[in-house]
């Protein structure tokens, strides 16, 4: 029998443009196409307004307007909604599998629902982030310091939220596994993300890695050089917050000896620096002024999936300087598909995506220091970009994420 196949995300890519609501929509158009599969859906959680009205948005497409209050429990805004248009939604399409790319948004509650209504139905949950874990955004990064967080625990997270009762932690955990435990599987895209959902809690038999897909592509051929030029394009993607490290990489660019700094070029692709603290805004510009007027530093602004390509063509570098975990960073991987070495930092995810020395290079997390010599070693090394771009190997197609995922039913 074929698969009747509904996707559900926190996030539309026709509005939000994360890595979460990216690999859940290039899923569901994968499984519209895959021979074992009848019929895919889409449903997305839409606006802050939480009127709880589905509508559609083209054709096999649906929003929700749902959203969550806060992220302490992940209960609906409009808990009425989940009981009737949710309801009525499921009802109609009678899915026989449920990918769920999220919760937040939409409500741990969507889960009892589709359990109520369709109980033979599979429900494949994709953990695509630690927010389950911790209280902080999922960070797993101290609110007090920034310092990196590496257990949860009742006591630790009182520490994180002095003005919550250590109690509470351990309440929130149960309510939260409440739910998990009317999930059939999970899905993490990084080794290093189910571990830490193991130590948490989950256990090991229920929860596997499979890596976001990519689109089938070929790698663009290396940057041509002129004047004797090297390897000296470096490319920041991605969020304009405190956790990507851009403060750091922008320091670390600073502390360049005048040589180094007359070769190398440093292109930031991202957006999202207004929303930040002002604190952070003002340290941004203070450091970027000076560079922006050396020359040495441009700021290039948002981009969309479609400009990836010409974007990453003008680099010989991408950097991933984050200073939190990062699970499984998308644009590790879309460099890779487009054939771009990456320099990152060397924990969590991050440095399990990136071969060190064959694909891409460590560089020690949170070290202006280190990520200085990174960048004056590698724009002097052509022999060794050379050797990086002949070992990436094409990531995992959209087509063969959906082949893991069949395998899991």
């Amino acid at each position: 029998m074929k698969h009747r196949i509904l996707v559900i995300a926190h996030g539309h890519p026709d509005f939000s443009l994360g890595g979460a609501e990216m690999a859940a929509y290039q899923f569901f158009k994968a499984s519209q196409a895959h021979p074992e599969v009848e019929a895919s859906t889409f449903l997305a959680a839409h606006g802050q307004t939480a009127t709880g009205a589905i509508r559609s948005r083209r054709k096999d497409e649906y929003l929700w307007e749902q959203t969550t209050h806060g992220s302490f429990q992940f209960q609906a805004a409009n808990r009425q909604s989940t009981l009737t248009a949710f309801r009525s939604l499921i009802e109609y399409l009678r899915p026989t599998t449920v990918f769920m790319h999220h919760y937040t948004s939409l409500g741990l509650e969507t889960i009892r629902v589709l359990r109520d209504v369709v109980p033979g139905v599979k429900i494949i949950m994709t953990l695509h982030e630690m927010l389950a874990i911790c209280n902080n955004n999922g960070q797993m990064v101290k609110t007090t310091d920034l310092r990196l967080c590496v257990r949860e625990s009742p006591e630790e997270c009182h520490g994180c939220f002095p003005n919550l009762p250590i109690e509470t932690f351990w309440l929130r955990k149960q309510f939260i596994k409440s739910y998990f435990n009317l999930v059939d599987h999970f899905v993490t895209p990084s080794h290093f993300l189910r571990e830490r959902y193991i130590e948490w809690g989950i256990p090991e038999t229920r929860i596997s890695t499979i890596e976001n897909g990519q689109a089938s592509s070929r790698k663009l051929p290396p940057r041509p050089l002129r004047n004797n030029e090297g390897r000296t394009r470096f490319g920041f993607f991605g969020q304009i917050n405190p956790y990507k490290g851009i403060d750091l990489l922008l320091e670390a660019v600073s502390g360049l000896s005048d040589e180094v700094k007359a070769r190398i070029t440093v292109e930031i692709n991202g957006a999202n620096l207004e929303h930040q603290d002002v604190n952070f805004q003002a340290s941004f510009k203070k450091l970027y002024a000076p560079l922006k007027e050396e020359g040495i530093v441009h700021f290039v602004g948002p981009y969309l999936r479609n400009d990836l390509p010409n974007r990453m063509a003008r680099i010989d570098w991408l950097l991933v300087p984050s200073i939190w975990w990062e699970n499984s960073p998308m644009v590790i991987q879309e460099a890779f598909a487009l054939g771009r070495p990456v320099i990152c930092s060397n924990i969590g995810g991050m440095a399990e995506k990136v071969r060190h020395g064959v694909d891409g290079w460590h560089v020690e997390a949170r070290s202006v220091r280190e990520w200085s010599e990174a960048l004056s070693y590698l724009s002097s090394e052509n022999s060794c970009w050379q050797e990086l771009y002949d070992g990436i190997t094409e990531p995992l197609t959209y087509r063969d994420c959906v082949d893991a995922h069949l395998e899991i039913i």
